[in-house]
């Protein structure tokens, strides 16, 4: 059994979207796996073999316990029963109490096709007429008790369900988007001639951290991160409030 899986269409989305709260979990003494449904390939900068050597480094630092790349196509993730397999394999084998996804509205298509792919896939991998092997080994079925949307670029649909305050561990956070030096304004650690990207931008790290800010003050604390339940949360008491 697991407690989190992180599910991504590539390596650092986790990183830039949830790496506050992953490092809180293991710190916890939580277990944290991350699966990547492509190895980024058609990225402007870098080459995969790159983003996987920075893609371990980041995991590292946060504490992650495992990584598994589930070898989609960067650029072109289908909707199909294929596809949806191959999270259900993913999901029974790990046995996740709580799957992290993308968000169902995003800037990158991928993002948005994983969404789609992982509600699929977390309902039909706890049917017991859905058969899947991994290692040559029949697999049980096995659903996760909960999902959460983690935000990517693109504000949701409406206001988060619920806010992570990560102040404690935001320099880690920051430290394992920086272990992806490749994709990002990190002139002191990858100079190349590679075109800018979106992500590559001077003020784009800059402008993680005050949305980070800005979730925080929501909270009253220093830096959070913002999650979309897809199913309602309930409370045994309010108790867990005070």
């Amino acid at each position: 059994m697991t407690d989190v899986v992180v599910l991504s269409a590539h390596p650092d989305d986790a990183e830039l979207a949830c790496s506050g709260t992953v490092a809180k979990l293991t710190r916890e003494g939580r277990s944290v796996v991350f699966v990547e449904c492509t190895r980024g390939e058609l990225g402007t900068r870098g080459t995969p073999e790159l983003r996987e050597q920075e893609a371990a480094a980041a995991a590292r630092i946060l504490g992650v316990s495992a990584r598994d790349c589930l070898d989609m196509a960067d650029g072109a993730i289908d909707h199909n029963q294929e596809n949806i397999l191959k999270i259900v394999t993913a999901i029974r084998h790990w046995k996740p109490t709580l799957l992290l996804i993308p968000p169902p509205w995003e800037r990158h298509p991928d993002h948005e096709a994983v969404h789609r792919l992982a509600r699929a896939a977390a309902f039909s991998a706890g049917l017991h007429k859905v058969e899947t092997t991994r290692n040559g080994q029949r697999q049980e079925p096995h659903r996760p008790r909960r999902m959460l949307c983690f935000q990517q670029h693109y504000d949701f649909p409406k206001a988060p369900d619920l806010y992570v305050d990560i102040t404690d561990t935001f320099d880690v956070r920051q430290e394992s988007i920086r272990a992806f030096a490749s994709q990002f304004h990190l002139p002191e650690k990858y100079d190349s001639n590679e075109p800018v990207t979106y992500i590559s931008r001077p003020d784009f790290l800059l402008e993680l951290d005050a949305r980070a800010r800005t979730h925080g003050a929501k909270i009253g604390v220093t830096y959070a991160e913002a999650f979309l339940a897809v199913e309602p949360i309930g409370l045994s008491s309010l108790s867990a409030l005070l």
